[in-house]
């Protein structure tokens, strides 16, 4: 192709060469020919200067030949003047010399006359041979300044010819260099393609043999294992789950929640401006606090108060839109069932409009039937009934054009999926047509509001009231025309985010399979979420295979750690349960502790001194101490210390208290201890006998696998050995031959 291309141009190139050369003939010719002109001028010139010497020379000669004539006549005249004195004088003596003078004289004066004539005639001859030389040599020279003129012209555009020749001639054979190198070039890269071809050939002919054999193969396993193609049949296609974008839903997520805002914006809007529009009814033209308003107006004021109910659920309707697009879910026509609900809410809107719009249109005509009213102002009035209709019509062309965006979630054959971007692109026309009609109301009533403030009659109150209206109708051509800008901002995703369903079906078949489609894939994402759990630590196969012999047979099985579980279990119940009785002994012994101390601190109180009883005091006290932290010994002010086998006790001297309470307190420590002492012991018989018991079942499975290898072994002894039995006998066999 590049070859192609880079002859076509060299061929440009040569027909430009051969033009450029027969031009460069043409005028190499044009200038021959004009030097030749000019050389024969100049020979013209050359011959004409040779006559104009000659006739130079000639009138010199004439000159000069005058000049010797004046001479002559001057000396005719000076002999002339000589000659009459002595005339006069000689009168008488010489008539015959006078007549001879006379004759003489008038010879003389012809020969001059003749000599004046022809030196006049000369003179004119001169002069006139003088001018048209000059004339001539002026026409010579004029023509020679062109021709010389032209000659230097066709000079330049031969030098220019010539230049532009000498470096095309440059650039064609740069070309032609850089075409042989890029040929050469070419001619290898053509070599190299030709060799990859043959290599593609060649690896297209293995993997078509490759592509052919796994065709074969998966069509007999699809024939033979496949129960049935999901893919085959639209209708079950469509209860497949698509793949999961999450960017496409943040993004309708995102586009939603800027539609609730846009909404959200226009309804507050509509309800300042149905409410605003209530408050004027009320006040103009007639003032409901002076005078009684008309019927239609009470009517109209009536149906405006419920413009709330009406407006409210279209924002209520969008944000159960916005709430139904989620991360999880596939945003589609299909599946956006809310989508209904929202348009229901604007059906509802509409038909208040409709209610509403006569009795509007006849208030405005109540207005312009007002004795102040202008022209001006009936104008404007007209205007605004205009725009009301216009309105109405524009609100009800969107909702036709939302209602068929709402069908393919409720009515499978509602909308064909054909048609999805045209019903877009004529959603988002409405819109920009509502944008109009709110600049158009903005407008006109932005003009009424100002010729009604002009009135005499105008209140402060109606001045507040239209400037309340005005505001709101701004506000509602603001959020008009931003929801129209968003809406032609998103229209082109919006067509491209409808194929995002099942890839091999055209779409949802009905809302019902998008219904289930959802179910599995919500299933489906559970499935994907619970297979994301970690999954807990194990022993690695290899190593579980290897300890299996020693897991068989080890202490800590299953079964011995159990029962070691469940009697450690039983015993630790049995020694809460000890614990409780003892602890409940240990209450008792104290309350009957106290009791006595009580008793025997007012027997001394009553028999001994007050040093006794501040000695039996404090010796209660100790024991008292003693007795809450389940002492072994009663704490005295000298105590001695024994030790025995049972662990240390303490004994108070006889002479500091009594010989029963101290007998008792011995012997209650002395059986504590031994209690200790035994349970430590029972202890440690009970996990001797555990471990015991442990370590024989233990021997007992080793012994019984031992017994299974050994049977085992046995078998394979016995299989050997007939195996060699064989081979024997069939070495004799073979010998024997």
């Amino acid at each position: 192709m590049a070859s192609a291309e880079l002859q076509g141009k060299y061929q440009k190139l040569a027909q430009e060469y051969s033009k450029l050369r027969a031009q460069n003939q043409v005028l190499k010719k044009g200038v021959v020919d004009e030097q030749a002109n000019s050389a024969a001028l100049k020979e013209q010139l050359k011959m004409k200067d040779q006559s104009l010497r000659k006739l130079q020379q000639e009138m010199d000669s004439l000159t000069f030949r005058n000049l010797q004539l004046a001479k002559r006549v001057e000396l005719l005249q000076d002999e002339l003047a000589l000659s009459e004195p002595r005339g006069k004088k000689n009168k008488k003596s010489g008539e015959s010399s006078s007549q001879l003078s006379q004759e003489q004289k008038s010879v003389f004066d012809e020969d001059l006359q003749k000599k004046i004539e022809e030196n006049e005639r000369l003179h004119i001859q001169f002069f006139e041979a003088d001018e048209q030389h000059k004339h001539v040599e002026a026409e010579l020279r004029s023509r020679l300044a062109t021709l010389e003129m032209e000659a230097a012209q066709h000079q330049a555009v031969v030098d220019g010819l010539t230049r532009k020749y000498m470096e095309t001639i440059e650039k064609l054979q740069n070309d032609k260099a850089k075409l042989e190198v890029k040929s050469q070039t070419l001619e290898k890269e053509a070599k190299e393609c030709r060799l990859r071809t043959e290599e593609c050939q060649l690896q297209l002919k293995n993997l078509h043999e490759d592509l052919s054999s796994r065709l074969e193969e998966s069509l007999s396993i699809i024939s033979e294992k496949v129960p049935f193609n999901d893919t085959k049949y639209s209708q079950y296609n469509a209860l497949n789950v698509p793949v999961h974008n999450r960017r496409h839903q943040l993004k309708m997520r995102d586009i939603a929640g800027q539609a609730l805002a846009f909404v959200q914006d226009l309804v507050k809007g509509l309800l300042n401006f149905h409410t605003y529009t209530e408050q004027r009814i009320q006040i103009f033209p007639v003032d409901s606090a002076i005078d009684t308003i008309s019927p239609l107006n009470q009517k109209f004021s009536q149906y405006l108060h419920e413009n709330a109910s009406y407006v409210r659920p279209l924002e209520e309707g969008m944000l159960h839109l916005f709430e139904s697009i989620t991360e999880d879910t596939v945003t589609v026509l299909e599946t956006t069932v809310k989508l209904k609900t929202f348009s229901e809410h604007l059906t509802s809107y509409i038909c208040f409009l409709r209610k509403i719009l006569p009795y509007q249109l006849k208030s405005l005509e109540e207005e312009c039937e007002a004795s102040l009213c202008t022209s001006a102002l009936r104008a404007r009035n007209l205007e605004l009934s205009q725009d009301m209709k216009k309105m109405t019509a524009v609100f009800e062309k969107l909702q036709t054009y939302i209602g068929l965006l709402a069908l393919p979630s409720t009515e499978p054959d509602g909308l064909l999926r054909t048609n999805y971007s045209s019903v877009l692109t004529h959603v988002g026309a409405a819109l920009h047509g509502f944008h109009d009609v709110m600049k158009d109301i903005s407008k006109h009533y932005s003009q009424k509001a100002t010729i009604e403030h002009e009135l005499p009659t105008a209140t402060q109150k109606l001045i507040t009231t239209n400037d309340c209206i005005l505001s709101s109708v701004v506000a509602l051509t603001n959020g008009a025309g931003k929801i129209a800008s968003f809406f032609s901002n998103n229209v082109d995703y919006f067509v491209a985010s409808l194929s995002y369903g099942p890839k091999t079906a055209s779409g949802f078949i009905s809302p019902l399979s998008a219904e289930c489609m959802l179910q599995y894939k919500k299933k489906a994402a559970a499935y994907m979420k619970a297979l994301r759990k970690p999954l807990l630590e194990s022993v690695p196969y290899e190593e579980a295979l290897a300890n299996r012999r020693v897991l068989l047979s080890s202490t800590e099985s299953r079964e011995g750690l159990a029962q070691q579980v469940q009697q450690s279990l039983e015993k630790i119940s049995k020694l809460e349960q000890e614990k409780e009785h003892w602890m409940l002994e240990a209450q008792l012994a104290k309350i009957k502790l106290e009791k006595e101390n009580q008793r025997t601190a007012d027997k001394l109180k009553s028999t001994s001194s007050g040093q006794a009883v501040g000695v039996a005091q404090e010796g209660a006290t100790v024991v008292t101490a003693a007795g809450q932290e389940d002492a072994s010994a009663k704490a005295v002010p000298v105590p001695v210390h024994s030790t025995s086998l049972i662990g240390i006790l303490t004994r108070t001297s006889d002479s500091e208290a009594p010989d029963v309470e101290s007998r008792e307190d011995l012997i209650r420590n002395h059986y504590m201890a031994r209690i200790v002492e035994l349970t430590s012991q029972l202890q440690l018989a009970d996990s001797k006998s555990v471990h015991f018991y442990a370590e024989c079942r233990a021997l007992s499975k080793r012994l019984a696998l031992a017994e299974k290898s050994k049977e085992a072994l046995a078998e394979e002894m016995k299989v050997a050995s007939q195996n060699n039995s064989r081979l024997q006998g069939n070495s004799k066999k073979n010998k024997s031959r």
